[in-house]
């Protein structure tokens, strides 16, 4: 089987070519001016909402098992607040196990359109039972009926074994409401760690960590 050809490092003439798009997305200093991180977090998100063409909520979960094993997956960031990074899964899937036995993950932003990324490491708490609700109110109906179906993370022996499941519970629903499965439910991310990386030509990157200290944060620059 041969690779596919992976892109060598930029050449002087490349970067010198992405300078100024490098420069207008990141040249200014004063977005690192700020006492704490979720509020330049916000800031950041609305910006890759407005220039992200997919899925600028999209964050890189990562989890340890009970081996100490990492593991990683993409899922939706669904809100975020002074609290902390609010996701939503079956608590049953390897993810929800893996939170179970070891509450405590790590967050990856990327987005590259804008040169950008964040960093987030902490401890996992559930969202309340109201919380859970709520967001589950607000998928469309047939993501809701797919909760139920999916019995996420274990083995499917064929697709048409999950379509079929589908089918049976659109038809136990009927047209009455679909209630939230009680294997669903959310995590948040209570942020101790938040980096924040901005790119710069020539490898000569831009990064700031926020560290939780107390009842406030503590924030340093960082070496490329």
């Amino acid at each position: 089987m041969t690779a596919p050809v992976i892109p060598p490092s930029p050449s002087r003439e490349e970067y010198a070519r992405d300078y100024a798009a490098a420069l207008a997305a990141n040249g200014d200093e004063t977005i690192f001016d700020r006492p704490e991180p979720i509020g330049l977090f916000v800031d950041w998100l609305a910006e890759a909402l407005r220039h992200e063409p997919n899925d600028a909520n999209a964050m890189c979960l990562s989890t340890v098992d009970a081996e100490g094993m990492p593991d990683a997956r993409m899922v939706l960031l669904k809100d975020v607040d002074d609290r902390g990074f609010t996701f939503y899964s079956n608590a049953e899937s390897a993810k929800g196990g893996q939170l179970a036995g070891q509450p405590r993950a790590a967050l990856l932003f990327h987005w590259k359109t804008l040169r950008r990324q964040v960093r987030v490491r902490g401890a996992v708490e559930p969202v309340t039972a109201a919380e859970a609700d709520a967001y589950f109110a607000s998928r469309a109906r047939e993501s809701r009926i797919g909760a139920w179906a999916s019995e996420q993370s274990r083995p499917l022996a064929a697709r048409a074994d999950l379509e079929d499941a589908v089918v049976r519970e659109t038809a136990r629903f009927g047209e009455g409401e679909v209630t939230r499965p009680p294997h669903w439910t959310g995590w948040r991310v209570v942020p101790r760690a938040v980096e924040f990386w901005r790119d710069r030509p020539f490898r000569l990157h831009d990064r700031l960590r926020f560290d939780h200290a107390g009842e406030g944060w503590t924030k340093t620059r960082l070496q490329p």
